[in-house]
């Protein structure tokens, strides 16, 4: 029944294509499909790292606005100091954050929903104080390049999606690390009395998540030319159902990032080809819903009944 459900998500992705072909011919131009590919790379980015979370049945809502407060602090340290301070500025918010809700949630034992709620509204209040209610534009070239360059006509964002991704399943199928992610999201005790440090696990998750974070914004800030306070409004949806609609499981113990890829994939040419097709933005988000809720549904189907 598993690896049935397995195969669903890449049937879905073949039914869409062939659908919005029919609809709009230039859904499979060269030129659209890069579209595809670079409107999913910051949410690809952002899913790998939310998939470790979930695998332990965590929950990070606090990506977005991270995100934007990481691009926020990276343009304004880039007008100071240069491109790379700006970046690493973005780094290290990212990764503060993640130590912050992964030491919350290891050692304070605050759930994952409040602690990362909490930074959620905390962060965007930060990225627009620290932008004063505005955006940061005026970067120096180096960084805007950045979120510009291409490489053998694909752009940078896509390889970094690419090596997100890859860097993603090489941990969890090839590392000590990953078999310890999957034995704390399947049974938190058992994976404690078989001697896994769980609280250490627990932190690394959410301080790797913020590292996917710190570079999902330098590519979000790069792309916009500016730090944007009210960028990535929303995006924790889009990547939470990436990751459940690719397949894992919100109760942790069972997915990976191969199934995230495929999830990002069908998300990104299902809001590409609604958008080719005509359809307004608020049905769009209603086909959203609908899609997020038949992928809990099926994930239901896939447990053992008792």
């Amino acid at each position: 029944m598993q690896k049935i459900f397995g195969y669903i998500i890449v049937l879905a992705i073949v039914v869409e294509t062939i659908i919005f072909a029919f609809l709009a011919p230039s859904f499979f131009s060269f030129d659209n499909l890069i579209n595809v590919a670079v409107s999913i790379a910051v949410i690809g980015i952002l899913a790998v790292g939310m998939t470790f979370v979930i695998l332990t049945g965590g929950i990070d809502l606090s990506i977005g606005s991270v995100a934007a407060l990481a691009g926020v602090a990276a343009a304004l340290t880039a007008l100071k100091f240069g491109a790379l301070a700006g970046f690493a500025a973005a780094f290290a918010i990212g990764l503060a954050s993640g130590a912050f809700s992964g030491a919350m949630i290891a050692f304070f034992r605050v759930p994952p929903f409040i602690v990362t709620l909490a930074l959620l509204t905390i962060a965007r209040g930060l990225a627009f104080i620290l932008a004063e209610g505005r955006s940061i534009g005026n970067l120096p070239e180096n960084f805007t390049a950045f979120g510009k360059a291409s490489f053998f006509n694909v752009p940078l964002s896509v390889w970094l999606l690419i090596a997100s991704f890859a860097a993603g399943w090489f941990v969890l199928q090839h590392t000590r690390f990953g078999r310890y992610v999957y034995a704390v999201g399947g049974n938190r005790e058992a994976a404690f009395l078989a001697g896994i440090n769980v609280k250490s696990v627990t932190l690394w998750i959410y301080i790797l998540n913020g590292f996917f974070v710190g570079l999902a914004s330098v590519v979000l800030a790069s792309r916009l030319g500016a730090g944007v306070p009210n960028s990535g409004l929303q995006y924790e949806l889009d990547v939470i159902a990436a990751v459940v609609v690719g397949g894992t499981s919100l109760t942790g113990g069972r997915g990976s990032v191969v199934s995230t890829l495929f999830g990002a994939i069908f998300i990104g040419v299902l809001n590409n080809g609604l958008n080719l097709a005509g359809v307004e933005p608020y049905t769009q988000k209603i086909v959203l819903g609908a899609v997020i809720l038949i992928a809990v549904l099926a994930d239901q189907f896939k447990k053992p009944a008792v």
